[in-house]
């Protein structure tokens, strides 16, 4: 596939929540010297997330909820603020961001865009993300959302007029990278 790469040993180091691996490769540097590499890569699947505004109202539809990662890096009380997003699983990413904004959000949309896709940690994750947009309007609520408990989720969902969400990203109330990205993409595109 590469003929700079060279995968020489795959070794699942822990397969618990998702999978972690080793993989140990020669990669041919541009002198045409061959280094030996060793890198720690976490397969976790790939995701979807969306933005959801309404256009009328001037509001975008977000989540908050407790992240555990982002406790132990220094987060007082671990909460993000982020858009709806979800794991493919077995689903293409439309659907995965139908099924994800039901029962995160409990908005039943219809119509997405699909505005670009990212890799949003290289250096270590697998994951790419698939970014959308789509507008919503009151009477597409099916149910109060929140996730599903078997899955473990608690999510707080968060109708926030679109300046305070922006003004949330320039203060630092929202960190997380996929939210920004669709936040600065309505901004630039005029959404609302």
């Amino acid at each position: 596939m590469n003929e700079h790469i060279e995968i020489l040993n795959t070794e699942i180091l822990s397969d618990n929540w998702y999978t972690l691996k080793k993989i140990t490769y020669n990669y041919l540097k541009k002198d045409g010297n061959v280094e030996r590499m060793n890198r720690e890569a976490y397969d976790r699947g790939n995701g979807a997330t969306i933005l959801l505004y309404n256009r009328e109202q001037k509001t975008v539809i977000l989540t908050r909820q407790f992240r555990i990662t982002t406790f132990i890096n220094g987060n007082p009380d671990g909460y993000l603020i982020e858009t709806c997003a979800g794991l493919l699983d077995k689903d293409n990413p439309e659907d995965c961001i139908l099924r994800e904004t039901e029962e995160e959000t409990g908005y039943k949309i219809k119509d997405v865009k699909r505005v670009f896709e990212a890799y949003m940690s290289p250096g270590s994750v697998t994951e790419i993300v698939y970014f959308f947009v789509a507008e919503y309007f009151k009477e597409m609520k099916v149910s109060e959302g929140g996730g599903i408990e078997t899955e473990q989720e608690n999510i707080e969902v968060l109708e926030l007029p679109f300046e305070q969400a922006w003004n949330m990203v320039t203060s630092g109330q929202i960190k997380d990278g996929k939210t920004i990205m669709l936040l600065q993409y309505a901004k630039l595109n005029n959404l609302l």
